[in-house]
């Protein structure tokens, strides 16, 4: 017998469980993040390093991406490396640096959680909790983060089909998080020209099988920038809700993904193009409302 947590919308086998899928929301989620609205008609933009290195590092490229016309500030205060001996992250430091960079700009943060015991530290300091692509199938991650009271940006496994990445989702959302925002950033093929593959056809499929919105992250899925430009905009012609770029105001110092991070200037040029792919396919851009301060 089918299992109550199951309904009948399908697509090539592919099974929704039922707070993700469509058909047990009438509407589609829109994440409100202090204003911005993620899923619905406008797109958002978050930008900023792939690490927070230091203090002067991360306040200047969020001052840049900011007046750019980015609408939320990204940075790792904890990285998952692959190797041990690679920068792990300012843990903390990294976290005020965070909360003094949104300050500054106004922008709301995001920023990676990796364990359960870094929950409620991550949750003080931010506005979005990131859970990324190595972490999808880390179950105690997930139930806490369906716990926390914050918006939660998930990150698809660089190895998961759809329906993993569904079924993973899941976990957040049953246990009582409705805000979360899916993020495709590339798996894992047989291909090795690029970091990883984009999987752009992941962004109808989504918004088809789920109520939540879609973000694509262009930077982890190609591992090169000149490559960022025009995966952004495919993204965004593909039906996203929103785009995660790495942006560096010194990529060739960065101690983390360097080569996959936007100089400033071209960001500004990137903001512009996808503005006009936004508007032909009768959206827009989010732009922040001018502080009456």
């Amino acid at each position: 017998m089918e299992s109550k947590h199951y309904n009948d919308l399908s697509i090539m086998g592919c099974t929704v469980p039922t707070r993700v899928n469509r058909k047990s929301k009438s509407d589609a989620t829109q994440v409100n993040i202090n204003g911005i609205h993620i899923g619905g008609s406008e797109i958002i933009v978050i930008a900023g390093p792939c690490a927070v290195e230091n203090r002067e590092q991360l306040l200047e490229t969020a001052k840049q991406v900011s007046s750019a016309g980015a609408n939320i500030l990204r940075g790792g205060a904890f990285k998952p490396r692959t190797s041990p001996y690679t920068f792990q992250g300012l843990g903390e430091e990294g976290l005020k640096y965070l909360a003094e960079a949104r300050k500054e700009t106004g922008l709301p943060v995001v920023t990676e959680a990796m364990d359960t015991r870094q929950m409620d530290m991550v949750c003080k300091y931010t506005d979005i909790v990131q859970i990324g692509s190595r972490n999808m199938h880390n179950y105690p991650l997930l139930k806490e983060a369906g716990r926390c009271k914050k918006p939660v940006l998930f990150k698809r496994g660089m190895m998961a089909t759809v329906e993993e990445y569904l079924m993973a989702a899941e976990y957040i959302l049953s246990e009582g998080n409705q805000d979360v925002i899916l993020c495709e950033r590339g798996i894992r093929t047989f291909e090795n020209c690029t970091r990883f593959t984009l999987d752009l056809s992941a962004v109808p499929l989504l918004k088809r099988l789920t109520h939540l919105p879609v973000i694509v992250d262009p930077s982890h899925g190609t591992g090169h920038r000149w490559m960022v430009p025009s995966m952004a905009k495919a993204a965004i012609a593909a039906g996203a809700d929103g785009l995660m770029i790495e942006v560096h105001n010194k990529p060739l110092d960065a101690l983390s993904d360097g080569k996959q991070s936007l100089y400033p200037e071209d960001f500004v040029q990137l903001v512009k193009d996808i503005e006009k792919i936004a508007q032909a396919i009768g959206r827009k851009i989010y732009h922040r409302k001018p502080s009456l301060v």
